[in-house]
């Protein structure tokens, strides 16, 4: 009898479970179904970080039994959407909505929609489990109230420029007086380490890593946080000791951050209520994680999904040389200034838009919150219910024909530039004026998002473009970049097979990006 009873008791558990998910499904299904937007049911939330562990080991398994392909292996893994581009809104509609047992999500691909979103912050706010990975270290820009939160602080304790108007302009890196050249390296791999591992780290805790018996790869996620927040309390110690000497500081985050996490105790000390009104300790670790996050690695996976584009695209290297060197002509590049040079590179700016577009690294979501909000959808007005997540479907809007022409997939930095006459330069040099202009998208209802949009648009947007700009200035003023051909390939079937490669080998782990880029090998030859 007990024995009978132990071998059931898992059985009626796995059935509690089961009933709980098709009743949330239900639940789910019936507020998505009064919207009268179309309806795709799958069996797994999207955004369960369980289920994000093993999305795509399973969508893969799935493919290869028969009849396996469908609705599941085709949406319900990470990722999917730079897979499928635009087909499923140009068969469904600009706006479909995912069922599943935990949430509702609500795929946009209406660049007016979407716009709108992004300007009503307090109606779509950010749901706070999307964020939560990015407060592995503490508070930061992107999971607390907004940037105005921060930004006053800092802006307070600086010269009235933000810490990443300051970085932009004076290419300074975060740890640039703590870490010395010994240390970047450990630096580097523990921050490499905690981005491709993040989502176990965000499932199980900090803490709760720091156990024999879990597997080799997750303790050396936990070692790789203790290294990460030994720099950071390091480089945090050493600016407070510099800044207390009034010795000269230099424009760095970290400075920055320091600065503001000083300037109350010393000028006004805790609020009458004794609220303390500077950056906190926790907060200075958290938005390092964050910048280095989303402003170191954010641009490095951009630079090496457009370095591959290019490799891939003679013409346009030729194209984005010609510039620089007109420009350029007599001058060292590593001595040139941001204000004389960088506007006056619209083609090599147009190659950032370009694979931005169609390989944006972060994609945000939206929420309703707690109360249903209504949303203007064409020419109809549909309200969402409560508690559904709003995914602006980035790589559908970025691709879509009604947008981006008929060639919208493919990789055409041109169609960026605007030209008030030939492209040619009548003088070369510091007085080299191009006629060409980029096309800047416009403030709202653009079909280009590639930094988010509204008052919470992506704050490095300046220093990414200035970074990319400059490593394209530095790799193609002299040289060009071929794939290397496998046995029995040509050039062209080198670069197709690239080609190939960077469509289906791009996935999300915490950030769009290559997942083998080792397999990209690239041969870089002087002109």
């Amino acid at each position: 009898m007990f024995y009978s009873a132990f071998l059931l008791a898992p059985v009626a558990l796995f059935l509690s479970f089961a009933l709980y998910l098709l009743y949330g499904l239900l639940v789910n299904y019936t507020a998505a179904r009064k919207t009268g937007l179309p309806l795709i049911v799958l069996p797994f939330d999207c955004g369960n970080p369980l289920w994000l562990i093993i999305d795509r080991k399973v969508a893969q398994l799935v493919r290869r039994i028969p009849f396996g392909p469908g609705t599941f292996t085709r949406f319900n893994w990470r990722g999917w959407e730079i897979w499928d581009r635009y087909r499923a809104h140009q068969q469904l509609g600009d706006a479909i909505f995912f069922v599943t047992p935990g949430k509702n999500y609500l795929q946009l691909c209406d660049a007016e929609a979407v716009s709108e979103i992004f300007q009503r912050r307090g109606d779509f706010p950010r749901p706070p489990e999307s964020t939560e990975m990015l407060n592995i270290f503490g508070p930061n820009v992107g999971t607390v109230g907004g940037l105005s939160t921060f930004e006053d602080k800092l802006t307070d304790s600086t010269d009235g420029r933000t810490p990443m108007a300051k970085t932009s302009q004076d290419h300074s890196f975060i740890f640039q007086r703590a870490a010395s050249k010994d240390d970047s390296s450990s630096y580097g791999e523990a921050l490499k380490i905690i981005l491709d591992r993040c989502i176990p780290l965000v499932v199980l805790g900090r803490k709760n890593l720091n156990n024999p018996w879990l597997p080799r790869k997750l303790r050396e996620l936990y070692q790789a946080t203790l290294v990460f927040q030994q720099h950071m309390t390091e480089a945090y110690e050493s600016e407070k000791q510099v800044m207390m000497r009034n010795d000269k500081l230099e424009n760095n985050l970290m400075t920055s951050l320091v600065r503001a996490s000083l300037a109350n105790v010393d000028q006004k000390g805790t609020t009458p209520g004794g609220h303390y009104e500077g950056l906190t300790e926790e907060e200075v670790y958290g938005n390092v994680f964050v910048f280095n996050f989303a402003g170191h690695d954010a641009t490095a996976n951009s630079l090496a999904i457009g370095i591959c584009l290019l490799a891939t695209r003679l013409d346009i290297q030729d194209w984005i040389s010609e510039e620089i060197n007109a420009i350029l002509d007599g001058v060292d590049s590593t001595k040139s200034s941001y204000e004389a040079t960088f506007r006056r590179l619209p083609r090599c700016l147009a190659v950032v838009f370009e694979t931005v577009r169609l390989y944006t690294a972060v994609a945000i979501a939206k929420s309703t919150g707690s109360s249903a909000r209504s949303l203007k959808l064409g020419a109809d007005t549909v309200m969402v219910p409560k508690n559904t997540v709003v995914i602006p479907n980035y790589s559908a809007l970025h691709t879509h024909p009604r947008y981006w022409g008929d060639n919208s997939v493919e990789f055409e930095p041109s169609r960026w530039i605007t030209s008030s006459g030939p492209p040619v330069y009548a003088t070369k040099g510091p007085s080299a004026h191009p006629v060409e202009h980029l096309k800047e998208p416009p403030a709202r209802n653009s079909p280009f998002v590639g930094w988010s949009g509204g008052a919470r648009s992506c704050p490095g947007r300046k220093f990414a473009q200035v970074e990319f700009v400059g490593v394209l200035v530095g790799l193609f003023r002299d040289f060009k970049v071929k794939p290397v051909p496998l046995k029995g390939e040509d050039d062209g079937m080198a670069r197709a097979r690239l080609l190939e490669q960077i469509k289906m080998d791009t996935g999300m782990r915490l950030l769009l990006q290559m997942l083998h880029p080792e397999k990209a090998v690239l041969e870089w030859r002087r002109r």
